[in-house]
């Protein structure tokens, strides 16, 4: 098939998908989209189960199968997504608890990823099914960052309190960076060597961690410096609009060129952008259709992303492997993001106030999504990735469905009782 009609395929089910939803099922629309699509994919799997016979599953995975995930997860929706989603960010209330956020994001990532490494590897092995200790720990480092698209499509539908939806959209938006060089160094350590052949060792974290995240914000800044310049010397809305979306393909193109980290550089210019191009740089007539523009690219893009999750599984049920054991490490995975808040604020706790409410709220909406049905579809291929895909699928499924429509109550409970009445932190 070529692209076009790949195109067609996907924006095509999810416009017949939303429509249905909209009309019958009335779940947020990511949400909706994922349970059809998931619905479909089982409908289709016993089609082929009652008729062999039958061409339906063969034509749509074969749709499915010239789809790369990861790379069209990680190598290009994921950078519109995130500049779409920083250029709404208020920095101000971003900066205001920049402690925070910089903490969840990178100790929480370190304390999440062994501590569901280490349960991962203690139930499997419990159940007689053999993983390395460190296979494990790929697991725990994959699945551990919240999805900044999950996160803040969340925001959509929930009205979560403004000092919560900071450090929750902050964190989201940082920590997959953060963890997508944890994943790295782990699969390197688990395949026993880098990607250059030489030793994984300390100077190699180092390094890897210096150009990813820090050249990546580096590049990030100077890439929203030079859109802002640009727009700031022009009033013609059509082409400042180009001009934001040339500076995200060109930016995010350099990263992966440079192995640079293209997620960071995408948050930090789109708060570039949102806050110090979008007061001073544009009108307002240019700033309405900025706004406009990436919100429509934002979900049509979530709404693509989220279609993919569902239909997913038509690839994935290939490769399932201890399915029921998987349902075992959701429980893990809740108890893992307990401790990375927990801990974090914790020590923050000695210089801000905190109240009781943030924790169950930043545990319950740390959602996962495509980020880490990606990065496990990326492994290597040997006898612990059907384990892992599966698992990783499974908490992904149970934390859009699950977590995603239950946590607008939870928001709601707490925030009648007046606990989320919470000091800036």
């Amino acid at each position: 098939m070529s692209i076009l009609e790949i195109g067609a395929f996907l924006v095509g089910l999810s416009a017949l998908f939303g429509y249905l939803n909209y009309r019958y099922l009335r779940l947020p629309h990511t949400i909706g989209l994922v349970m059809i699509a998931l619905a479909a994919s089982l409908v289709i799997i016993l089609i082929e189960a009652l008729s062999p016979a039958s061409p339906v599953m063969e034509i749509v995975t074969g749709v499915l199968m010239q789809i790369d995930f990861h790379d069209t997860v990680m190598r290009g929706m994921l950078s519109f997504l995130l500049f779409a989603g920083a250029l709404h960010v208020d920095f101000t209330a971003f900066k205001t608890r920049a402690r925070a956020i910089a903490l969840m994001a990178t100790l929480g990532i370190l304390i999440s990823t062994f501590f569901i490494g280490w349960m991962t590897w203690l139930i499997l092995n419990a159940f007689g099914i053999e993983m390395p200790f460190i296979w494990a720990l790929v697991f725990g480092a994959l699945i551990s960052p919240t999805d900044p698209v999950a996160v803040l499509g969340l925001f959509k539908t929930v009205n979560v309190p403004e000092t919560l939806e900071a450090k929750m959209g902050g964190e989201a938006l940082f920590n997959d960076g953060v963890g997508v060089v944890v994943f790295t160094v782990m699969v390197a350590v688990a395949v026993g060597g880098n990607a250059h052949g030489g030793d994984v060792d300390a100077w190699f974290v180092a390094e890897l961690f210096f150009t990813e995240a820090v050249g990546g914000a580096v590049l990030g800044l100077i890439a929203g410096y030079a859109g802002y310049r640009a727009m700031l010397h022009i009033d013609e809305h059509n082409l400042e609009v180009l001009i934001t979306l040339a500076l995200v393909m060109v930016t995010y193109a350099v990263a992966l060129r440079l192995h640079m980290s293209g997620l960071i550089a995408m948050v930090v210019a789109g708060l570039f952008i949102g806050n110090q191009g979008m007061k001073y740089a544009v009108s307002e007539t240019t700033r309405d259709y900025i706004k406009k523009f990436w919100s429509l690219i934002d979900e049509i893009l979530n709404s693509v992303l989220f279609l993919l999750i569902g239909l997913e599984v038509l690839v994935i049920a290939k490769l399932v492997d201890h399915a029921g054991v998987a349902l075992l490490i959701i429980p893990v995975t809740l108890a893992a993001r307990w401790f990375s808040v927990f801990v974090p604020i914790s020590i923050l706790s000695r210089w801000s106030s905190f109240t009781q409410g943030a924790i169950p709220i930043l545990t319950w909406g740390g959602l996962r999504g495509g980020i880490a049905v990606a990065l496990a579809l990326s492994l290597p291929s040997n006898e612990y990735k059907p384990t892992i895909l599966t698992i990783t699928y499974a908490v992904v499924l149970f934390s859009i469905i699950v977590q995603g429509l239950t946590i607008k109550p939870l928001v709601e409970r707490i925030v009648a009782k007046g606990k989320l009445q919470e000091p800036s932190a």
